[in-house]
């Protein structure tokens, strides 16, 4: 079920595919495969965590001993048959608190080779996640909101380490004591054994019942989670829109809806999570109550001696506990599958090719750019650009113009491969673009948006991002060119200025004309200009206008422009509509056509002077 598009910012939109479907075997089977690369720190953690744990459960046994000679001495006073040897009571307490030591540094070293471990399966999670961002196609990020992406680096990654951390050394310890503790009550006696056996049963019975229906609030925890975050992020960026249009109520209605949901599965997940110590201690007294009334019978027979039944009741606690600590680890796994398969969810996406086996050299291509009969469309079903065909030279200034929807931005979008055509093909100086790899594809590219994006960093930092290596003299050079450098300068830190979120003192224009000098700085051998000069007043945009011509002169260039009195110079204008080319030429040649373009250009006049 998809949820609306909400916001400012067009919301979270539809959630992944499969999502309330969980794989629980198979998720944990892949996370196994996953931690293959640590086998031999995995095993050496095993044998410590293993190792600890034997040693723990010898002790009362042993302490046992010391119980019944105690025991025995005492009696033997009383009687006047003997006497209390506290130096063999001594050595057995000195053995036992030698066990303890020695199981307590084993327990240590396990605890510090797991906490490794899941660190490091963090990490490299994050790691490869990152890297995938940049192999995933476009669309798989139009269709998700930036915090549900997040959500997955963070918040599910977060909780897959405390799992792991958790929940394997807790599974390995609770299965040896489970297992020691059986071992050594079957060596005291087999019917005390088998009465504190009747607890398993329904213990385990308790357990599958629970975990059965805490499994789907887990999922549905993670799940919220996410939209949450998603919600976060875009009013977030969005506040001002939101304050402009007063829906700060119904941002708050929508968020507190999403926000009771995540209430409810967390509350639900967390409740039978809680419930399962209580009703696993009830069930273990009982167990404790049938021990007693059977190992003092026996005791009263003589059967067994008073530090055995001391022993058992710790081997008893030793049995139970683990049993109880194994459902708190089903729980913590249910968490952690929900977790991890949203991160393998991601990690198995799609992926763009990156590379091909003989690339085209980008070192001579000189700019020349052909669309061959291209069609495309988001969706196969929805065909939006429909037989597009143009040959741009190289050098040339070209213009797309063309009302809101004709698929001017689509048609950038095809150029720098961050979607495939359909049919036809792209070329650049005759190589079809999908003979280049992807990276080097767009290193012939320079481009500037409408949408400024910059980074939290130094404006010289920012600029620089065009081109690494640039020297701070070149990097001055671009914002002289962008007409950035003397607003640059009145600030009051000039190049070093901090630009972050909370910056009010750059204008929007001035942004833009960042971003200006930066796509200047690339010194890109084809430009793609998206409503560049939109944010600029009109005496700036002047300004720009000199350098980006400047900047154009012998390389080919793209501007898409809504003001078609900024495109008059072009070398060819092409005029979209509806996906397709209706008419092209230079702006006299369609004027004088008196076609879809002349009305285009008239209409703006129109409306400026109705203004």
């Amino acid at each position: 079920m998809s949820n609306p598009r909400r916001g400012p910012m067009g919301g979270h939109g539809k959630m992944v595919p499969g999502e309330k479907a969980k794989d629980f075997k198979g998720t944990m089977k892949k996370l196994m495969n996953y931690m293959k690369r640590y086998k031999i720190r995995i095993f050496i953690m095993l044998v410590f965590a293993v190792g600890g744990t034997i040693f723990n459960i010898v002790g009362p046994k042993i302490l046992g001993k010391a119980t019944t000679e105690l025991m025995n001495g005492l009696m033997g006073k009383i009687n006047g048959t003997g006497a209390i040897d506290f130096s063999k009571i001594g050595t057995i307490l000195a053995t036992v608190l030698c066990l303890y030591a020695v199981s307590s540094v084993f327990s240590f070293v396990q605890g510090y080779v797991m906490s490794g471990i899941s660190n490091d399966v963090t990490y490299c999670l994050r790691k490869e996640i990152s890297q995938k961002i940049n192999r995933i196609p476009m669309k798989y990020f139009e269709s998700r909101t930036h915090g549900e992406i997040l959500s997955r680096v963070t918040n599910d990654v977060d909780t897959l380490q405390m799992s792991l951390n958790q929940s394997i050394t807790q599974l390995i310890t609770s299965v040896t004591t489970l297992l020691g503790a059986l071992i050594m009550m079957l060596s005291i006696n087999i019917w005390m054994t088998c009465a504190a056996l009747l607890i398993l049963p329904v213990s385990m019975m308790i357990i599958g019942k629970v975990m059965k229906h805490s499994q789907k609030y887990f999922q549905a925890q993670q799940r919220y989670l996410g939209e949450v975050n998603g919600q976060v992020e875009e009013i977030y960026s969005g506040q001002n829109v939101v304050k402009v249009f007063n829906k700060e109520d119904a941002v708050v209605d929508e968020f507190e809806k999403t926000n009771d949901k995540l209430y409810d599965s967390a509350w639900k997940s967390q409740f039978f999570s809680g419930m399962m110590m209580p009703i696993m201690q009830f069930v273990g007294n009982l167990g404790y109550v049938m021990v007693a009334l059977l190992g003092g019978f026996l005791t009263i027979k003589g059967s067994i001696e008073v530090g055995d039944v001391q022993a058992f009741f710790q081997y008893i606690r030793n049995f139970t506990q683990p049993v109880q600590q194994i459902a708190q680890v089903t729980n913590m796994l249910q968490s952690s599958a929900a977790a991890s398969e949203r991160v393998f969810e991601f990690l198995e996406e799609e992926e763009e090719d990156q590379t091909v086996d003989q690339p085209a050299d980008i070192a001579d291509v000189e700019g020349n750019v052909e669309f061959d009969h291209v069609s495309f469309g988001y969706h196969p079903e929805q065909i939006i650009i429909h037989d597009f065909s143009a040959d741009i030279k190289s050098g040339q200034k070209v213009a797309i113009v063309g009302p809101t929807g004709a698929g001017k931005t689509t048609m950038v979008k095809l150029l720098m491969r961050f979607y495939d055509v359909n049919t036809g093909e792209i070329k650049v100086d005759g190589h079809n673009i999908k003979d280049f790899n992807r990276s080097e594809l767009r290193e012939l590219f320079g481009m500037v948006l409408q949408d400024t994006w910059l980074f939290n960093g130094t404006i010289l930092e920012n600029i620089r991002y065009g081109r690494l290596d640039a020297t701070d003299e070149e990097v001055i050079e671009a914002a002289k060119a962008a007409h950035a450098h003397r607003f640059i300068m009145a600030q009051p830190d000039g190049y070093q200025t901090i630009l972050d979120e909370e910056t009010s003192n750059i204008s929007q224009g001035q942004k833009q004309l960042l971003t200006i000098a930066r796509t200047i700085l690339a010194d890109n051998k084809i430009l793609i200009l998206d409503e560049a000069t939109s944010s600029v007043d009109t005496r700036t945009e002047v300004r720009i206008q000199k350098a980006m011509d400047n900047l154009m002169r012998g390389r080919t260039s793209f501007i898409i422009a809504h003001r078609l009195s900024t495109i008059r110079d072009a070398d060819l204008i092409l005029v979209m509509r509806d996906g397709d080319i209706i008419e092209q030429g230079t702006h006299e040649e369609l004027l004088a056509k008196g076609g879809f373009y002349e009305n285009l250009y008239n209409s703006q006049f129109e409306k400026a002077e109705a203004v």
